[in-house]
């Protein structure tokens, strides 16, 4: 049986030159880095689901702003369908590792493509002008 497509959000926030990022601590990314993000929940809003998910996988508050793109992740027990959204921090302090994310950093743009991404993730940043170079 395939699975159900799930919504999900992705926080894409960018501050002094450094993407705020977390290493997955479970699910089909464990150990891999992204930006913040995960499933809506029922009757939440877009813009809500980013700035829950910021709080709590980093803990920094921040805004959401507009959708940077989207991308679809299809596993065998998985269909995630992602929007990623620009967010303004409103305070750009250390972020600390909460929910699934087992490490939050702000990591400095031009050294996110040297982590070990989820799968397309530099591709994305790049095609968005988020990142200069993916190699």
């Amino acid at each position: 049986m395939k699975p159900t497509p799930e919504v999900c959000v992705g926080a894409i926030a960018v501050a002094d030159d450094r993407l705020l990022m977390v290493r997955r601590g479970r699910g089909p990314a464990a150990g891999e880095w992204s930006v913040p993000g995960g499933r809506v929940e029922p009757g939440e809003c877009l813009a809500e689901a980013v700035v829950r998910e910021l709080a709590e996988e980093t803990g920094i508050e921040g805004v959401c702003a507009g959708l940077v793109g989207w991308v679809e992740r299809i596993g065998d027990d998985h269909h995630y369908v992602i929007l990623d959204f620009a967010v303004t921090v409103l305070d750009p302090i250390e972020p600390t590792a909460g929910d699934d994310a087992a490490e939050a950093a702000w990591v400095p743009l031009d050294e996110v493509a040297e982590r070990r991404l989820v799968d397309g993730l530099a591709e994305f940043l790049h095609e968005n002008g988020i990142i200069r170079t993916i190699t």
